[in-house]
């Protein structure tokens, strides 16, 4: 049997997707190539449902820098309510427990918030997407069942206080804080959230989460209601508004090839660059185009890793 040929047509490019809430990222990645008719599209690491924000979705040959995006630091909006425990450390579980907080100030909390900063350890959430001998966290937790998890390392670059207030909601207020977080991948923002608490002597959940930027990119991002509009006009209308695909490493330094050098990198042989960098990844360009992703090697030449393929 031959193998089966992608439907769709060959788009590449990164688009910077506002995630509505509800709904997995999966869900909504679908939905987004299907209005574009694109043969292959794949997003740079999931949001829990109840978040909303930056999920860069990556088509064609952007699909090669998407494991770049996904090791790439992020930027979160985030509201919690202080004093109260879900089973989810988030709006969607149900409460576990709750906690007087009327003493607890905005001075308190802004004397812990230093503590997160830097590396810290972090034990990952029953309702998480790692796997325990096969089997995600999540789908565990729901059958009720937990399970030791090993704490990871991550590193919290920025908290940044915003407002503690209290907040009507129905016959009752609930304390509310505010805070914007600079961290690196991997980080469970549920538990960071969790871990201030604790360390305010009490517990807390989510109750809106928003990413603001994902690595180099930050802002200029598109909801699924502007795309349909956009997919109205045509192909391209909606071709227009993708990134280019080298901006997602865009903060990498470069290399430019001359039309022989270019021609054995793409031919898969290391090539050795005037004034390359001494080491680590670098975009590789000939005079016009972005050729891929390349290594430094021991040697100082740049060995293609990662190329690109020329769209005609």
């Amino acid at each position: 049997m031959g193998r089966r040929k992608n439907k769709g047509r060959n788009v590449s490019g990164v688009l910077l997707l506002d995630k509505p809430q509800g709904g997995s990222s999966n869900h909504i990645l679908q939905r987004v190539k299907r209005l574009f008719g694109a043969a292959k599209a794949g997003h740079t690491g999931s949001l829990d449902p109840l978040a909303t924000g930056m999920l860069p979705v990556c088509f064609g040959e952007a699909t090669k820098i998407s494991a770049f995006l996904l090791d790439a630091d992020k930027r979160y909006h985030l509201e919690c309510q202080l004093g109260v425990n879900t089973t989810t450390g988030d709006a969607e579980g149900e409460v576990i427990d709750r906690q007087d907080v009327s003493a607890i100030t905005e001075r308190d909390v802004k004397e812990v918030l230093p503590d997160f900063i830097g590396e810290i350890d972090q034990v990952p959430p029953m309702y998480s997407a790692i796997k325990h001998n096969g089997e995600r966290l999540y789908k565990l937790a729901r059958k009720g069942i937990e399970v030791e998890r090993k704490a990871r390392q991550v590193t919290i670059y920025e908290i940044g206080f915003i407002s503690l207030q209290w907040q009507q909601q129905g016959d009752k207020q609930r304390l509310i804080l505010e805070l914007e977080v600079h961290c690196s991948k991997g980080t469970y923002v549920r538990t960071l959230v969790e871990d201030i608490a604790s360390k305010l002597n009490c517990g807390a959940h989510i109750t809106s989460l928003r990413r603001l930027s994902v690595g180099p990119y930050d802002g200029d991002m598109l909801t699924i209601e502007q795309l349909e509009a956009l997919a109205e006009q045509g192909e391209e209308a909606l071709d227009s508004c993708l990134q280019p695909v080298d901006s997602g490493v865009s903060h990498w330094p470069d290399v430019h090839l001359s039309s022989d050098a270019a021609f054995y990198v793409q031919q898969g042989q290391a090539v050795m660059v005037p004034q390359a960098p001494t080491q680590g990844w670098v975009r590789i360009y000939d005079q016009e185009h972005f050729l891929g992703l390349g290594e430094i090697q021991d040697d100082g030449m740049v060995a293609p890793r990662r190329m690109i393929k020329q769209c005609a």
